[in-house]
């Protein structure tokens, strides 16, 4: 064999060996894993699926759901406070856990993912602010964890709020 044919064939193969993995790490990565790593209530889980958001053709053959109506009924934007993002994520969790069939055994993490989410929001607004938005945080969090999911809610639930509000 002549040595440039060779030399070729020998970058070739070298190159290959080095995509391959990354590759077959990502194809092999299952859809419940890379939900799993997107929807944890750290700063880098958030990042990372907004990332994916932001470049969503990359992982179109998992089949996401990227749709959103933000905030539902309450507002994007309570006070001024732009929720919109957080509300995002929070949606991305539930309708992909709920094609999933694995939604009631995530509900809780998702909606603590959800206030880690707000809170990192809030701390990026003056100090004089703050305390509001928190408590706007708070009060969504407990909403979601209450009434996130009319397949999670419980009757009794439902007719205590009821109680409260009547």
């Amino acid at each position: 064999m002549n040595r440039s044919p060779r030399r070729l064939l020998v970058v070739l193969i070298s190159t290959l060996a080095l995509l391959l993995p990354a590759a077959a790490a990502h194809a092999t990565e299952s859809k419940a894993s890379v939900l799993s790593s997107w929807t944890q209530t750290t700063a880098t889980s958030t990042n990372a699926w907004n990332a994916a958001r932001l470049n969503r053709e990359q992982w179109a053959s998992y089949n996401f759901d990227w749709s959103t109506d933000y905030c539902s009924s309450s507002p994007d934007n309570p006070l001024g406070f732009d929720f919109k993002l957080s509300c995002w994520h929070h949606d991305f969790g539930y309708r992909n856990y709920k094609d999933l069939g694995t939604f009631d055994a995530n509900k809780s993490r998702l909606d603590s993912m959800f206030y880690a989410d707000l809170k990192r929001k809030c701390a990026t607004y003056s100090v004089v602010v703050q305390p509001a938005c928190y408590s706007l945080a708070w009060t969504y969090y407990q909403a979601v964890s209450i009434f996130g999911s009319l397949e999670a809610v419980n009757p009794s639930d439902v007719d205590r709020a009821r109680a409260l509000v009547g």
